[in-house]
């Protein structure tokens, strides 16, 4: 299993379409965010906070952690869709690496990829904002984001593990792909803010596991901006910040904690884990 993670990330990397590819939702975001949407927000509804644009900088630097984990993950998928149509997955049946072993080396390897390559979006983000005016991460904070990194690559990489084990071809794995890149923006509620959306969309995205990781890393990146942007401020008008920006979610009135989401996190990995086993095991003997 380690020759194989070894094999498929030199494979990624090696490719540079394929990184580029697995990042065009984060340059589309960044893109809009540069052209139209940071100074939509810093002419309106920001304008009376103190360091507005460092603000929003955090927070669009969470949304793309969180994307970037997504659609690396299915980039780095791909290599298993090439296998497929090459038929060297005929050949690794005919070696004596198990099929287990085999299952194992491409979760393991798209999960290292998500890995590797959240952490150099966090340092770029990092950079930017510090670039900007802003102030390194703490010693504890950086441990809790690379933590929160780990956390939301295993459960992205278990659900796209398996959307991706249905697939036999380049045609459906590239549509997949397209799709999940245009929905993702919206789905961790970076185009629009979580509560600039009507009711019925908010549920969705409450209960879609990936907005629960771009909240708690959020909650990170954005503490301090917050602390000094609000200073001064009716802590109400903090929670109305944090609640409309998807910072924090709330049903029934009741806000979920960090703990919830972590739980809803790591319940995704596991679930998602054990149906890519079943279906990439047993469906396809």
């Amino acid at each position: 299993m380690r020759v194989l993670i070894k094999r498929n990330l030199r494979l990624y990397f090696r490719d540079k379409n394929t990184v580029i590819f697995s990042l065009m939702a984060v340059i589309i975001i960044v893109a809009l965010y540069a052209v139209f949407l940071g100074d939509a927000w810093k002419k309106d509804s920001m304008k009376d906070l103190k360091d507005a644009h460092i603000l929003m900088a955090s927070w669009l630097a969470s949304g793309l952690l969180a994307v970037t984990s997504v659609t690396t993950t299915m980039g780095a998928f791909g290599i298993m869709i090439d296998d497929k149509v090459s038929k060297i997955c005929k050949d690794f049946d005919a070696s004596p690496m198990k099929r287990s072993s085999r299952t194992g080396g491409y979760i393991g390897s798209s999960f290292l990829i998500g890995v590797i390559m959240s952490l150099v979006t966090a340092v770029a983000a990092e950079i930017y904002i510090v670039y900007s005016g802003g102030h390194w991460l703490t010693f504890t904070a950086g441990i809790k984001l690379f933590f929160l990194v780990l956390l939301t690559a295993l459960a992205n990489t278990s659900m796209v593990c398996f959307v991706v084990s249905f697939f036999k071809s380049h045609s459906e794995f590239s549509a997949a792909s397209t799709i999940i890149g245009t929905l993702i923006g919206f789905l961790t509620g970076i185009y629009l803010p979580i509560g600039a959306l009507p009711p019925w969309v908010q549920m969705i995205i409450k209960v879609f596991p990936v907005s629960h990781g771009a909240s708690l890393l959020r909650q990170v990146l954005m503490e301090k901006p917050m602390e000094n942007s609000f200073d001064g401020i009716p802590a109400v008008y903090l929670e109305e910040f944090k609640e409309y920006m998807g910072v924090t979610f709330h049903f029934e009135g009741y806000e979920m904690t960090p703990a919830f989401s972590i739980a809803i996190l790591l319940c995704t990995a596991a679930v998602f884990y054990c149906l890519s086993l079943f279906n990439m095991l047993v469906k396809r003997r």
